[in-house]
């Protein structure tokens, strides 16, 4: 049964009604209670006919959370190409489902700022991180206002953490790091030869199978992902004495990294195994594309010109069903093979 109760702050009456396992406040915006019980007994009236407008509220926001996600997720499945943004959404929505469970929330329209608010607190992770949770809450939102389900989206009004920048992320590995990285004997040595002397990005080279590599003639041809084109690339001596040329051509290089999709997981892995290196030598903090970023600075202090550098990092714009080779690839073997090598097997210098 409804109440009328006054607010220390407030002039005016209002009206308290439990609804569907949840509690509403209105204010009657009336200072006099005779009239504040006639809008109350209307308001009463509409609750009874599932007529939820007046609280800014469709009759429709009582589905269920994860159901409505089911089916949000099915007409995004229709929209969208990209697998790893769909997987993306799919997980952030049943993360999100799973919280408001907990909570006690089961139906869309019982979310409120506070809820949004209380589960980005929960989440540990950054900052950027929880923005895009956030986003993909508030698409899904979205998209039930235009379907008549709810009549505003909570995350609008929601407050995100400040994002600080953790540093230069992607920095150059100085010797010193190389040093350090290449000196250890790990699991992940060989992964990390490839991605220092090749320049390709984290998951291309994760993905490498004995079959893309070109013995004869020292070439590594794959599909590049970002570019979705194919591209012949030389590579080092370095690296083809580190491979089995007895392998059979299906067989993955780095196998516990090998995962042939989009979003790879797998990467946390040599990503934290590399950090914690740097971190012991009290060295800044990297990530497995400062590699890349080396090796293109590598081949600039070495001399190659700016449009070769582009190219080998397949960078260059080409037709989808042709395989790129790079048009100076003698030239550009030579160039990958001055590439500095760090090791135990190398002298070298550490600087900083």
């Amino acid at each position: 049964m409804s109440a009328l109760y006054k607010q220390k702050k407030s002039p005016y009456w209002w009206w308290k009604e439990r609804y569907n396992g949840r509690t509403f406040y209105k204010s009657t915006k009336m200072t006099n209670k005779s009239l504040a019980k006639k809008i109350t007994q209307q308001w009463n009236m509409n609750l009874m006919l599932g007529d939820l407008s007046f609280l800014g509220l469709s009759s429709n926001s009582n589905q269920e959370i994860q159901s409505y996600i089911n089916d949000y997720m099915l007409f995004l499945s229709n929209r969208v190409n990209s697998i790893k943004s769909l997987k993306t959404a799919q997980s952030h929505l049943n993360k999100f489902s799973d919280a408001m469970r907990q909570t006690r929330v089961n139906l869309l329209g019982e979310i409120s700022v506070k809820d949004i608010d209380q589960y980005l607190d929960s989440l540990k992770i950054s900052a950027k991180t929880k923005k895009n949770h956030l986003q993909s809450i508030s698409s899904m939102m979205n998209q039930a206002i235009k379907e008549g389900i709810l009549k505003s989206n909570p995350c609008k009004l929601a407050t995100l953490p400040e994002i600080v920048k953790n540093g230069d992320v992607h920095r150059l590995l100085k010797s010193i790091d190389l040093e350090i990285i290449f000196e250890s004997e790990g699991e992940y040595k060989k992964y990390f030869l490839f991605l220092y002397h090749t320049g390709l990005r984290a998951n291309d080279v994760a993905c490498l199978k004995y079959g893309d590599i070109d013995f004869k003639k020292k070439s590594v041809v794959r599909l590049i992902r970002k570019s979705k084109r194919v591209h012949e690339f030389p590579i080092a001596d370095v690296l083809i004495n580190n491979l089995d040329k007895g392998r059979n051509s299906d067989e993955p290089i780095f196998p516990s990294l090998f995962n042939d999709s989009e979003q790879n997981d797998k990467l946390s892995k040599p990503r934290k195994y590399m950090q914690t290196l740097l971190k012991a030598k009290e060295r800044p903090h990297a990530d497995l594309h400062s590699f890349r970023h080396t090796f293109n600075q590598s081949l600039f202090e070495l001399g190659m010109d700016v449009e070769d550098r582009q190219k080998l990092l397949a960078h260059a714009s080409t037709s989808a069903t042709k395989i790129y080779t790079h048009p100076n690839f003698d030239l550009a073997m030579q160039y990958v093979n001055q590439v500095p090598k760090y090791g135990k097997e190398y002298n070298h210098s550490i600087t900083n």
